[in-house]
């Protein structure tokens, strides 16, 4: 009698965990991500750029590195008090997920501001995309896709080709960091689908965190400890650039694909060109404004088909036709 009880407690608790995951791990519908997703990204793009423009104002004072230094210190710091990771549950792949990217954190950080000190911040947010716009194009599985990607890719290589009038050293930096951009979607892609909360995140923030910290403390320690202020400006660029961005990417990425994702990221350059020219007074020429609409009419044109996918049948609550 005993051993028949238990059996049926047993068997209630499997039904009723099975129904709490099948509940949990229920599919998002293809509307709630296709509406949110545009929304998220556009305020993603504003707080990085906006970060970008508070991180290249203060360089008169500090250089690139010392700001892409305490970018990750402050935003690895904050996050790991606010998630408090459980380390003895994390797995080896967990782990070599989280610092893989992390090690792609450290390096896209510091070639983007190198980058942004010698380039328009607009420009360097272009060449940035290069990145994710080639990962789009080699995901493409439909021409029109494909279309878009190649669109936003004419207006990045506009700004690279023979008489752009811009830094060399600005452009390879540039490309650096496109190179790591594209890295980071995939594996900020991966380490949201890993883990469950924001253990990958901080964990990954904190890897890169302990890689570019050291760095900035022996080259450019002394510029910190003669002006002190600048450590507010680097907890800002944390908040502008990392933390708000970061996770509003590892949530779309969440609902959308690797393809998608770097589609929309296109919005980047205009909103980066338009920080660059309210807050930093930066100039574009008529050939770099080409290059930056380029970029976004692929941007918009790929939201637009998106939400024209997404129909009425789509939405709960919809009656079929």
């Amino acid at each position: 009698m005993a051993s028949t009880v238990v059996r049926q407690s047993l068997a209630a608790l499997t039904t009723e965990k099975t129904r709490r995951n099948t509940t949990v791990k229920s599919p998002r519908a293809p509307w709630q991500g296709a509406a949110t997703a545009p929304a998220l990204m556009l305020a993603q793009i504003v707080s990085l750029q906006a970060g970008s423009a508070v991180a290249k104002d203060a360089y008169g004072t500090v250089g690139p590195t010392v700001l892409a230094g305490m970018r990750l210190f402050f935003s690895a710091a904050i996050l790991w008090i606010l998630v408090r990771p459980r380390l003895r549950e994390v797995t080896a792949v967990q782990w070599r997920a989280a610092i893989s990217l992390g090690l792609v954190f450290a390096a896209m950080n510091l070639a983007y501001f190198q980058a942004i000190s010698r380039l328009p911040i607009g420009v360097a947010a272009t060449l940035e995309l290069l990145g994710p716009l080639t990962l789009s194009i080699v995901l493409s599985r439909r021409l029109e896709h494909l279309a878009v990607a190649l669109l936003a890719l004419v207006g990045v290589l506009l700004l690279a080709t023979p008489g752009a009038s811009l830094s060399a050293a600005g452009l390879l930096l540039g490309g650096a960091a496109a190179l790591c951009r594209a890295g980071y979607v995939v594996l900020s892609q991966r380490v949201g689908r890993l883990f469950p909360d924001w253990t990958g995140l901080t964990l990954a923030l904190a890897c890169g965190a302990c890689v570019l910290t050291p760095v900035t403390a022996v080259t450019d320690g002394g510029t910190v400890v003669a002006h002190p202020a600048v450590l507010g400006t680097g907890l800002m660029v944390a908040l502008l650039s990392s933390l708000i961005p970061y996770s509003l990417d590892m949530t779309v990425l969440r609902r959308i694909d690797v393809r998608a994702f770097g589609v929309l990221l296109a919005l980047s350059p205009a909103v980066a060109a338009g920080v660059g020219f309210v807050l930093l007074h930066e100039q574009l020429t008529a050939r770099q404004l080409c290059a930056t609409a380029l970029v976004v009419l692929a941007g918009a044109w790929s939201v637009r088909r998106a939400a024209q996918r997404v129909g009425p049948a789509d939405r709960p609550g919809a009656r079929p036709a």
